[in-house]
C-alpha cells in the first residue's frame, strides 16, 4: 500500500491544531492566572476538575526536577528534539501505519511538540494548569497537573496502541503445533 505525501501530511493539520489549543490555553494562564495556584477554579464546584497555574521545569510527574540545571536542556530539550525527528522520519518513511495510526501519530507530534516549545520559550518551566481529582488512585488525591499537550500524548499514544492491535496480523492457515 503506497500513501501518496499529501495523504501522510493530512494528520499533519491535527498536530496543528493540538499546537494551537496548547499553546493558546498555556498563553491565556500565563497571561492571566497567578503562578503557583493561588487563584483557582473549581470547574464545577464538587473538587472534580481544578484549573490552576503551575510550572513543571522536570518531565511528566516531575520527574527529573532534581537534575541539575546544566543538564537539563540536554535531557528535556535536545533529545526530545532528535527523538521527535526520528519519528517524523519514520512515520514518512514506512508504508506499514494505517490511517487511523497515522492521526494518533500525528497528535502524539503535536503533544510532544508544545511541551519542546514551552521548555525552549519558557524560562520557568512548562505551564500547566489542569487537575483532576482521582480520589485516591495510586495514593493521591489528584493526578500531577498537567496541559492539553500532555493530554494529547497520552490520549494518542492510547489510540495509536489500539491501532496496532487492531491491524496486527493473525496467522492465516493451520497452527503448527
Amino acid at each position: 500500500m503506497n500513501e501518496s505525501t499529501g495523504s501522510k501530511l493530512l494528520p499533519f493539520s491535527l498536530t496543528a491544531l493540538i499546537l494551537l489549543l496548547d499553546q493558546g490555553t498555556k498563553f491565556y494562564i500565563a497571561s492571566n492566572w497567578p503562578l503557583q495556584g493561588s487563584l483557582i477554579k473549581d470547574v464545577f464546584n464538587n473538587d472534580l476538575l481544578y484549573i490552576l497555574h503551575v510550572r513543571n521545569k522536570a518531565i511528566a510527574f516531575s520527574l527529573g526536577h532534581n537534575l541539575p540545571e546544566s543538564l537539563r536542556p540536554l535531557l528535556f530539550i535536545v533529545i526530545p528534539i532528535l527523538v521527535l525527528g526520528f519519528l517524523v522520519w519514520f512515520y514518512f518513511s514506512s508504508q506499514d501505519f494505517s490511517r487511523f495510526q497515522r492521526w494518533a501519530f500525528a497528535g502524539i507530534i503535536g503533544g510532544g511538540l508544545g511541551n519542546i516549545i514551552d521548555r525552549i520559550f519558557r524560562p520557568d518551566g512548562v505551564v500547566d494548569f489542569i487537575s483532576i481529582r482521582i480520589f485516591g488512585i495510586f495514593g493521591m488525591e489528584r493526578w500531577p497537573t498537567f496541559n492539553v499537550a500532555d493530554s494529547s500524548v497520552v490520549i494518542c499514544c492510547f489510540l495509536f496502541l489500539i491501532g496496532i492491535l487492531r491491524s496486527s496480523k493473525k496467522p492465516e492457515g493451520p497452527v503448527e503445533t
